[in-house]
């Protein structure tokens, strides 16, 4: 006869632990990341005309606002002087440019013959889908307009430009709108009147109603007399506000 089988010692069986993924901690910002976070600060002020021409850019507050160095904001500063938004001067330090009437003439100039020519292929090239993105953008104007949000329709009004630019595709183009944009903000001393604002927003959906009709010639007028009632309501008055309360970032 066979010898009888053993039989195998059970054996306990643990079991095994879900491994739980641990949280990657997220990387320390570098000082270019700190610096381009400067550079998009100070530019959205100025573009919203919460950091007026003149204005006075001390390193050693704007280091204390974002808590770093006075190296890395410098580096903004250089950049944005680069830029044509600052001024850099031994004596006086940086400030936000204030942009000569020969300036304010040319960058005017050159947003004419830039948006005539993007304002004439959108008529042909944009889709109805680009209208209704356009659409609910000219919402979004009107909605600022009327809470009189002062910063949230300078920028919506500004970006109307840009968007247009961007649904041709051509990233180029829309990158020296903004640039321009930017410059051209500098040059309106105070803030834009909401009668003003109300202007420029009806004379937005005048375009876009262009647009819709892909009627090139009626858009590209109709451009050149918006751009041309935003460089005649330019005013001349500084508003200086405090540094600390237009830069410092939100909790």
């Amino acid at each position: 006869m066979p010898p009888p089988r053993s039989t195998p010692a059970l054996q306990s069986i643990r079991p095994t632990r879900k491994q739980v993924p641990r949280a990657v901690p997220a990387a320390p910002a570098t000082p270019v990341d700190t610096a381009q976070r400067i550079i998009e600060s100070i530019t959205t002020a100025i573009v919203e005309r919460r950091l007026m021409p003149g204005t006075k850019l001390a390193e050693q507050k704007i280091a204390d606002i974002f808590q770093v160095s006075r190296t890395i904001v410098r580096q903004a500063l250089h950049q944005l002087s680069r830029d044509k938004l600052i001024t850099l001067e031994k004596a006086r330090g940086a400030r936000v440019a204030q942009p000569s009437v020969e300036e304010a003439r040319q960058v005017f100039e050159v947003r004419h013959m830039l948006e005539s020519s993007m304002i004439r292929r959108a008529a042909l090239e944009l889709t109805p889908a680009h209208i209704v993105r356009l659409r609910a953008h000219l919402e979004d104007e009107r909605s600022a307009v009327q809470r009189t949000d002062v910063s949230g329709r300078t920028r919506l009004l500004a970006d109307f430009h840009v968007v247009l630019a961007s649904m041709l595709g051509n990233d180029t183009l829309a990158d020296i709108l903004r640039d321009l944009l930017s410059r051209s903000s500098l040059i309106s001393l105070m803030y834009q009147s909401a009668h003003s604002a109300e202007h420029s927003y009806a004379e937005h959906v005048a375009i876009v109603d262009a647009l819709e009709r892909r009627d090139a010639r009626a858009a590209v007028q109709l451009m050149g007399e918006h751009l041309q009632h935003v460089e005649h309501n330019l005013q001349t008055l500084p508003r200086i506000p405090d540094l600390e309360s237009v830069l410092r970032p939100e909790k």
